[in-house]
């Protein structure tokens, strides 16, 4: 059978998730889906108990379950379901949220309407307030930081569909054709920022991304790292953070915000410092050069075959986005 959609699921020792994820995937008002769970070499055995579940209730949509024997991280895990999936459409879904009914059908009507839209964010809420946002798309910033301007506000503020700098690929539907033709997701950030610099990338070839407020799920967050402030996770951001700079700015766009950058790095530094995580960042940062000089040109867009213009409409956005204050610093750690 040949499917619309297909629903990627990275797992790594999700037990006290993954089948309340799957579950939620049962009633949806749009079925031409299958789901593809993609194990990253858990040790808990959320998969293999997932499987069996599902076996044993029935009634799941179409689940294929893809078994890896080492954790290579969230980009390769999903590149990996991308390759394996069917549909011209793929969604991503983080293993601990919970689906609303009409999620995956809007998110599907959202991105056919429309042939530049490359990627459409779902409504992801707070599993433990659902009044209160989680994410709904994430803005970027010429201080080279990203962040949610939905983070932790009232849900009943974000209605309207619009336009997102990036989707977060928590909850988020693709154009499987256009993302391979991208080069997928960049394995080498081995998780975090890699759905910004997907986003990033797609707007450098004039694609836009989308929020759908109509497609809803819950979201408990930091799933996979166990809370939302630890070594791992500020290790992994800051030096992706800089690595996504070298990869789709310009060396002119660089040095144009080279001294915004370095306040957004001085700030977060205070951030961390505070919550001892002070060296991990500076670290993180330090790695971050360092992945610039060993993957060189190579990781960098090739900007030949970007339009100026294109460049400057980009960095105008940027520059904005530094002026949401309020919003970014509340949302200062998220990215």
């Amino acid at each position: 059978m040949s499917f619309l959609v297909s629903v990627i699921i990275p797992n790594y020792n999700g037990e006290r998730f993954l089948k309340k994820c799957l579950h939620s995937l049962k009633g949806q008002s749009f079925k031409n889906f299958e789901v593809i769970v993609v194990d990253d070499g858990s040790t808990d055995g959320s998969a293999l108990r997932a499987r069996y579940a599902c076996r044993k209730e029935g009634g799941y949509p179409t689940i294929r379950f893809i078994i890896r024997h080492e954790n290579k991280g969230f980009a390769a895990s999903v590149n990996e379901g991308i390759k394996a999936a069917g549909a011209p459409y793929v969604i991503l879904l983080n293993n601990d949220t919970v689906c609303g009914t009409h999620f995956v059908e809007n998110l599907y009507k959202a991105i056919i309407r429309d042939e530049s839209v490359f990627s459409a964010s779902a409504k992801m809420l707070d599993i433990n307030d659902p009044h209160v946002c989680d994410d709904c798309g994430d803005t970027y910033t010429a201080f080279g930081f990203a962040f949610s301007e939905a983070k932790k506000k009232d849900a009943k503020f974000f209605v309207r569909k619009k336009e997102v700098f990036s989707a977060c690929a928590g909850a988020a539907i693709y154009r499987k054709k256009e993302l391979t033709a991208l080069g997928g997701f960049d394995e080498n950030h081995f998780a975090y920022l890699e759905d910004v610099d997907l986003g990033y990338r797609a707007r450098l070839h004039g694609f836009r991304n989308i929020f759908v407020p109509g497609a809803q799920v819950l979201h408990a967050g930091s799933g996979s790292s166990g809370s939302r402030h630890n070594d791992f996770k500020v290790s992994l951001s800051s030096r992706n953070s800089i690595y996504l700079i070298w990869k789709n700015m310009p060396v002119w766009q660089i040095i144009l915000n080279f001294n915004l950058i370095l306040w957004g790095i001085c700030a977060k530094t205070v951030f961390f410092t505070l919550k001892g995580l002070g060296k991990t960042y500076i670290n993180g940062i330090l790695e971050g050069i360092k992945l610039c000089r060993t993957e060189g040109k190579a990781a960098r867009v090739d900007f030949s075959h970007i339009p100026f213009i294109r460049i400057v409409q980009i960095e105008g956005e940027l520059l904005v986005s530094c002026l949401k204050l309020p919003s970014l610093a509340a949302s200062l750690v998220i990215r």
